[in-house]
C-alpha cells in the first residue's frame, strides 16, 4: 500500500507564477524518496503541499489513499510529522520536554500513558534517553538536531517529512542521523543537497528543476551525468572503492572550460 500518491501535482503562488508543475509518484509504506535540486527549484514548496499546508493541492495529495481534501486537519497532523531547516525552540526547555510538543497532535486523542510511551520511543530511537534531562541550550547541533528528529518521531508519524536535515552537521553526523531515519521503518520525504548520501539512503530519487519533475526513479537511474548535468551541472562516475573495490559513485562539476567547448 502507498502511504502517499501525488498525481499531477500543480501549484500556482497568489498573483505569482507556477511553483510546481506536474509532478507524480508513489511512496509505497516504509520507503525513503530523496528530494533533489538546485536552490530555488520548488523543493520546500513541494514539502508544504506535501504536508497539507497548501489548499490548491489538497485533492492532487493522497494519504493513504483519502485525498487531503477528505481528512482534517488533526487527522494530517497526527499521520504526518515535518522536520524544518531550521527550529527556534526555547532553549530553556529539557529535552524531554521539547520532544513532548510532538503529541501536541493527539491532545485529547491518547492517553497519558501512549503519551509517555511515544516519547521514550522517540528517546530511545535517537539515542537521546541519557540526554533526555539536559536543556536544550547545552546540547551541540547533532545533538539539538537529534532532538528535533526525536520531537517529530514523537508525533507516531506514518510520513516523516526532512527538509535538508542535515545542513548543519558534519560528515559523520549526516551519516548517523541518516541511518537513524532509515532504521525507522516508516515512509520518508527528505530534500538533500548531499548526493553522495543518497545511495544508502533512499529508495527512489526525485529530481526537481524550476519546480518541475526533471527525474523520478531509483538512484542508478537518477543520479547520472545525463540526468544531473543539466540541472545541476554535475556529472556522476561509478568507481571502484580503493579499499574493498565496491562501487562507489563519485560527483563532479565540470569547470567552465569543459562546459565550453566538452572534455579536454
Amino acid at each position: 500500500m502507498n502511504t502517499l500518491s501525488v498525481h499531477q501535482l500543480y501549484y500556482r503562488a497568489p498573483g505569482g507564477g507556477p511553483q510546481l508543475t506536474n509532478i507524480s509518484f508513489d511512496l509505497p509504506a516504509g520507503q525513503r524518496l530523496a528530494v533533489i535540486g538546485p536552490n530555488g527549484s520548488g523543493k520546500s514548496t513541494l514539502l508544504c503541499a506535501l504536508m497539507g499546508a497548501l489548499k490548491a493541492c489538497h485533492d492532487q495529495v493522497f494519504l493513504g489513499g483519502v485525498p487531503f481534501s477528505h481528512l482534517s486537519p488533526a487527522t494530517c497532523a497526527r499521520k504526518i510529522a515535518y522536520l524544518a531547516q531550521q527550529d527556534d525552540p526555547d532553549l530553556r526547555l529539557r529535552v524531554i520536554e521539547y520532544i513532548a510538543l510532538g503529541r501536541l497532535p493527539w491532545a485529547g486523542a491518547s492517553t497519558p500513558l501512549q503519551d509517555s510511551q511515544s516519547i521514550e520511543r522517540a528517546l530511545a530511537l535517537t539515542g537521546l534517553m541519557s540526554l533526555s534531562r539536559r536543556r536544550l541550550a547545552t546540547l551541540s547541533g547533532g545533538e539539538r538536531q537529534r532532538a528535533a528528529l526525536a520531537r517529530a518521531l514523537a508525533q507516531s508519524p506514518a510520513l516523516l517529512l526532512l527538509d535538508e536535515p542535515t545542513n548543519h552537521l558534519d560528515p559523520a553526523g549526516r551519516n548517523t542521523l541518516l541511518a537513524r531515519v532509515k532504521k525507522l521503518g516508516i515512509s520518508v520525504i527528505a530534500t538533500l543537497h548531499d548526493l553522495s548520501a543518497i545511495d544508502r539512503f533512499a529508495d527512489r530519487v526525485l529530481l526537481l528543476k524550476n519546480g518541475a519533475q526533471a527525474a523520478y526513479g531509483t538512484a542508478e537511474q537518477v543520479l547520472t551525468t545525463a540526468c544531473l548535468r543539466p540541472v545541476l551541472g554535475m556529472e556522476s562516475f561509478i568507481v571502484p572503492h580503493p579499499v574493498n573495490g565496491a562501487p562507489l559513485r563519485i560527483f563532479d562539476t565540470p569547470d567552465e572550460k569543459e562546459i565550453t567547448h566538452g572534455p579536454r
